[in-house]
């Protein structure tokens, strides 16, 4: 048996204990629609930031990064690195000084200095794992990779983003800027140019999971998917840039089973979610669009809910 099996079957046997604690949940399936008016809502360095698009069918795509990148923002700004709701990837942070944390509080001796750091036992290793779950919201969450020089483990995240795709396919345009102000002493010129890449309208779908079962191991609780709701509605109101434009959430649709391995495949559910222009001119706002929700003859043990 592998190190990684033996740490899983160890935080199998803490997870019974810890349940009854931290509250489970069932399997759940939700999609969310977003739109943006005027703006960039996720460029491609690549590309000189322009808007991310399939080359084959001209969609625009927003990745899973950019998404949850956004949702701990928000956890950020309004648990304020409250218990249990620090942020593991946030701007500047060193991963091994978020890991050494662990260290710091389960063992006594100063491991300030270490360059490296590893679990004395498959006990330590499960202790520590656990450790980075129950204080880092998007550890317990999404997961993470947590296997460097500074040793936590690895943990698989029960909440999982695809990436974002638009209904229609999008036109990226390109428009130029002027500043009345130039960058450097002693130019011939009064004013500088430049150019911005937007979006005039585009509306989005990403589809999600959150599974029961890893939930249960991470210790992601009903309150954590409750904040991953309110997240999700308010991600795009702390988020403001010019560069984005308008971005907001136009629906969230979520699936709950009735049991933590699920009562219906995914993809059926998704399929029960349509999206439509209502007419032939180019889209220009939310209201070119109707989306329906096929409710009937649900799959026992599954409810949807929009919100």
């Amino acid at each position: 048996m592998t190190d990684a099996n033996i740490q899983g079957s160890i935080l199998e046997q803490e997870d019974v204990e810890n349940s009854s604690t931290v509250g489970t949940i069932n399997r759940h399936e939700f999609t969310i629609f977003f739109d943006v008016t005027n703006g960039n809502p996720n460029g491609d360095p690549d590309m000189g930031n322009m808007p991310r698009i399939d080359p084959e069918t001209g969609h625009g795509i927003v990745t899973d990064v950019c998404l949850k990148r956004k949702v701990r923002n928000y956890v950020d700004i309004t648990r304020e690195q409250g218990e249990g709701h620090r942020i593991y990837v946030t701007e500047g942070a060193v991963l091994n000084e978020q890991h050494r944390k662990a260290y710091r509080s389960l063992r006594e001796e100063d491991v300030d200095k270490a360059k490296e750091l590893k679990p004395k036992d498959r006990a330590e290793a499960a202790l520590l794992t656990h450790w980075m779950c129950d204080n880092f919201y998007d550890v317990r969450a999404f997961g993470a990779v947590m296997t460097t020089k500074v040793n936590c483990g690895q943990v698989r995240g029960p909440v999982q983003f695809t990436f974002a795709r638009s209904i229609d396919p999008i036109f990226s345009q390109e428009t130029t800027i002027t500043r009345m102000a130039v960058t450097q002493e002693g130019s011939d010129k009064e004013r500088e140019m430049g150019r911005k890449h937007i979006v005039p309208y585009g509306l989005y779908r990403m589809d999600g999971y959150v599974s029961g079962h890893l939930a249960e191991k991470t210790h992601f609780g009903p309150e954590d998917l409750e904040l991953l709701w309110e997240s999700l509605e308010n991600m795009f109101e702390h988020d403001r840039s010019a560069s984005r434009g308008q971005m907001a959430l136009r629906k969230l649709i979520v699936f709950e089973h009735a049991s933590k391995l699920g009562n219906a495949p995914a993809h059926k559910l998704f399929e029960r979610i349509v999206a439509r222009k209502t007419n032939d001119a180019p889209a220009r706002s939310y209201t070119d669009y109707e989306i329906e929700v096929r409710t009937a003859d649900l799959p026992d043990g599954v409810t949807v809910t929009e919100r």
